[in-house]
């Protein structure tokens, strides 16, 4: 990747909606040229997709918690995995270190239904030993832009 990549996914990261020929304008390239770094960028998996921002309480997903989740042993780790993946109100899981084994989060409609999530689907998973949830009162910043630092850029498209 070089800096005309990462101006281009920067743009991309604010405005996805944004035509070929405005982000070619920004880049300094024809429209053509400016398709072809992006659909290169898509292949590489550097960019993964493109998506709408919605407001969760817009569609009935007004509850948003994070969900600690420790499991028995490490063999367990697969199948919970399967499990999570499979979850629509799991947006991200994400593998921490510390006294948890991963944190989730989580989004759904209210109280009664983050209970039904954590007691009736999450806590069923085999080999989770412990959950801990937070619900949040107030979101003041959410963002799916990444901070950009061109001195570490890696190649994603050798990693599996």
């Amino acid at each position: 990747m070089d800096s005309i990549d990462l101006k281009a996914i920067s743009e991309l990261m604010t405005n996805g909606r944004t035509s070929w020929a405005e982000l070619a304008n920004c880049l300094g390239l024809s429209s053509p040229a400016t398709a072809e770094r992006v659909h290169r960028l898509e292949e590489q998996g550097v960019i993964r997709g493109f998506t709408a921002l919605v407001e969760p309480e817009a569609v009935g997903c007004g509850l948003a918690a994070f969900v600690a989740v420790t499991l028995d042993r490490p063999e367990h780790r697969n199948p919970f995995l399967q499990r999570i993946s499979e979850m629509r109100e799991i947006q991200e899981c994400h593998h921490v270190a510390g006294e948890d084994d991963y944190l989730l989060k989580v989004r759904c409609r209210g109280t009664r239904d983050l209970e039904r999530v954590v007691s009736e689907e999450i806590k069923d998973i085999p080999g989770v030993a412990r959950t801990r949830t937070t619900i949040v009162m107030s979101t003041h910043k959410e963002t799916p832009v990444l901070p950009m630092f061109p001195e570490h850029v890696v190649d994603v498209s050798t990693r599996k």
